[in-house]
């Protein structure tokens, strides 16, 4: 989403719309990937979004046309670990803040405008509790904002990059995951309960968290404002999110099957 199909003032390009509907028409499925939750995805597409795929929380939850494809939960015992590490980080002076990511909602226990305003772009179902531990969910994922760069808090949890997933998913954001969770699995998972193969697919993405997708496509596009590392993974190039590159392409992509 971020960076590859929003436009540079993070809005939907209005030219999707009707692109969508050509999609649907042709019987060729559009899956949105994000480190989003999926209430809040299946919020920004609207009616739109009745149709489409979902893989969601970083690729922790698949959805395909309203059904569950996949839901990879963070182990057992993991979260009271972490939540802890990473108030013990706060505490020593991190300017960081906790979502919680559930099935069913999103959870936080710090409250300031700066983190909220960050916090609730990316969560529409989201809950403000008084301590973390008392939430009650299937928990997907943790994520942490940390306003002075993800490099540090993606660092400070190194020592548990042998039993969980740390992605650094943009400049600020890092996810926290099952082992072996990230947008490549979850695309397998819905090429596999779809009956579509990797020469059917064509994926785009602009940063680390997209990586793994490259992988599963023939035609994997990375961004023309990609980072190099994914720039190095995809076969080809499509211009930038600010020049609607994903629209750009699949409009050709659609010329040509004609």
């Amino acid at each position: 989403m971020d960076g590859t199909l929003l436009d540079e003032h993070k809005q939907i390009p209005a030219r999707l719309w009707d692109l969508l509907d050509e999609l649907h028409r042709r019987g060729i499925a559009f899956a949105p990937a994000s480190g989003r939750q999926y209430a809040t995805l299946a919020a920004q597409f609207g009616a739109a979004g009745a149709s489409l795929d979902y893989i969601a929380e970083n690729g922790a939850y698949v959805v395909r046309e309203g059904r569950e494809v996949s839901a990879s939960a963070l182990p057992d015992g993991t979260v009271p670990t972490l939540i802890d590490a990473l108030r013990s980080r706060s505490r020593a002076g991190a300017d960081i803040g906790v979502v919680l990511c559930g099935k069913r909602s999103a959870y936080v226990e710090r409250t300031d405008g700066p983190f909220l305003e960050k916090v609730e772009h990316y969560y529409k179902a989201l809950e403000v509790l008084t301590d973390l531990h008392d939430a009650e969910d299937d928990f997907l994922k943790i994520a942490v904002y940390d306003f002075g760069g993800a490099e540090g808090t993606a660092e400070s949890l190194a020592p548990f990059g042998a039993d969980l997933r740390v992605v650094v998913s943009d400049h600020h954001w890092v996810d926290v995951m099952a082992p072996g969770v990230d947008k490549g699995r979850a695309l397998a998972a819905l090429q596999r309960a779809s009956a579509v193969s990797r020469a059917q697919t064509a994926v785009f993405g602009d940063f680390l968290n997209d990586l793994e997708m490259m992988a599963h496509a023939d035609l994997s596009f990375a961004m023309a404002n990609a980072h190099p590392d994914v720039a190095a993974a995809a076969r080809f190039r499509a211009p930038s999110n600010a020049e609607q590159g994903v629209i750009t392409v699949l409009e050709e992509l659609l010329r040509r099957l004609s």
